[in-house]
Parts: C-alpha cells; structure tokens; sequence
C-alpha cells in the first residue's frame, strides 16, 4: 500500500469516529450532565400486622368460605323433565 491509501483510510476513519462521537452525544446525551430526578419512595416494609377495619370484618358479616343452601329449587339436572308441580298449574278458579 501506498502512504496515500494508508492516510486515506486514516482520515475515513478519524472522520467516522468524529460522526460517531456527535451521533451518539445527539441520542444519548452527554455523559457529563446530571439531570436530577425525584422519585416517590416508600416505607419500609415491617413485620407487624394491622387490625382490620371493625366495619367491614365484623360478626354479622357474610362468610363467602360458608356452603349457602338454596330452599325450594328443582335438583333436576338441567334439560330433564321437571316433576314439581306449582299452584299454577293446578289452579281451577275461574
């Protein structure tokens, strides 16, 4: 190689690095800056247990763990013939 093909891609590449350098500050922005930012923080997490509130968790509270038994139903299961009769049915009065 030539002393001129060695200084040409000397130059290239001092030329794409210099491109490189100011794209890169462009998106990133420069690394000598410091942007402050606030951010929300927390308590710290403890191992104590509140009480729940008395208004919702109270005796006459309902129990969804409770087996809750409908009166009154037909247990046929669905699409049979039902065997119950109604007063409907049975009613004559004119």
């Amino acid at each position: 190689m030539k002393r001129t093909d060695i200084a040409l891609i000397v130059l290239i590449a001092a030329v794409s690095a210099g491109i490189a350098y100011f794209v890169a500050h462009s998106v990133f922005g420069s690394m000598t800056e410091t942007k402050g930012t606030s951010v929300q923080t927390i308590d710290a997490i403890t191992s104590t247990v509140e009480q729940p509130d008395k208004t919702i968790f109270n005796e006459d509270a309902i129990n969804p763990s409770v087996n809750v038994e409908i009166n009154n139903t037909d247990t046929a299961p669905a699409g049979a013939a039902s065997t119950q009769t109604t007063n409907a049915d049975t009613d004559t009065s004119p």
